[in-house]
């Protein structure tokens, strides 16, 4: 199965700043997927690659199998974009922008258009010039979505969208999803909102690929352990490497580990205490995971909490 797109050894330099480092991976087909990462990781990059809006320094970038260099409008029309900073014709309306960027596509649904704009209460009468930026987001995903493509690309469609706003458009997400072929990748911040739809996860730290599995495989990968002693006092610290964090008293306790599968039924024996296991989420895993290098400490728990 051809993966929706493709990074060989990419590398992507803007004078002396590396923006991507060496990426390699293969985006499955039929997946959300979540592109997380801090601000300057190189999330809008990877997303411009993709569809060969920057091409590599060095590597290979290839979407749909094909080299990004020679996507032609075939290849193109199959992909859907939200860029973080779209910028539309200011003087049109709403509706007359649908309409126009409609004309390029022969499989534009205006039927779809249209009920989008009413999902997401987007007044398509408005001038864009007057709309606020929560109301661009909303007809951005409107433009990107309603000619049916086979791979959308997302970033930041939720930073500026009021609560509803992101319910409704999360549920579109799924929706769209759900409604045929299609690969979605959004990248955001919103970190809570991204884990309500995403089935895999890409992060990137400093231009760098930290990690690219499943959200299921992320969350069997920590966990949160609360302690309390069977037989005695808890001791001050927990020196074992896989524990990430540690805060409490000598009576209760709460741990954050790495495999904690690997690991429960022994530190249970050597410690004496139960454990209750509780899963992290992503907003809580991610710190982790761009710390990687990190000295692992027990005594470090103040440095992480400082991320969130």
């Amino acid at each position: 199965m051809t993966a929706a797109f493709s990074f060989r050894g990419v590398t992507k330099r803007f004078g002396k700043t590396t923006a991507l480092d060496g990426i390699t991976l293969d985006a499955a087909p039929d997946r959300i997927i979540g592109l997380i990462g801090k601000n300057g990781s190189g999330k809008s990059t990877l997303l411009r690659h993709v569809v060969g809006l920057q091409l590599p320094t060095a590597g290979e970038c290839l979407t749909f199998g094909v080299p990004t260099p020679a996507l032609d409008a075939a290849e193109l029309s199959r992909i859907g974009v939200v860029h973080q900073d779209d910028r539309f014709l200011t003087w049109m309306r709403a509706d007359q922008m649908i309409r126009y960027v409609g004309s390029f596509y022969e499989r534009w649904d205006a039927g779809l258009a249209d009920r989008l704009a009413r999902m997401l209460e987007l007044d398509v009468s408005a001038r864009i010039r007057s709309l606020s930026p929560g109301n661009i987001q909303k007809l951005a995903i409107i433009l990107a979505v309603c000619h049916h493509p086979t791979l959308l690309l997302l970033d930041e469609p939720l930073s500026d969208l009021d609560p509803i706003a992101r319910e409704a458009t999360l549920a579109l997400i799924l929706e769209r999803f759900r409604s045929g072929d299609m690969t979605i990748v959004i990248s955001s911040h919103i970190l809570r909102d991204v884990e309500q739809i995403v089935d895999s996860v890409i992060c990137l730290d400093r231009g760098r690929l930290v990690t690219h599995e499943s959200l299921d495989a992320l969350q069997e990968r920590y966990a949160e352990w609360v302690l309390a002693s069977t037989d005695g006092l808890l001791p001050a610290a927990f020196t074992e490497p896989y524990v990430l964090e540690y805060s409490g008293n000598a009576h209760q306790a709460r741990l954050v580990v790495r495999d904690p599968g690997a690991h429960e039924a022994d530190f249970v024996r050597r410690h004496g205490v139960d454990v209750t296991r509780r899963p992290l989420n992503l907003e809580r895993i991610f710190p982790l995971l761009i710390d990687h290098r990190r000295d692992r400490s027990p005594n470090a728990s103040e440095e992480l909490a400082a991320w969130r």
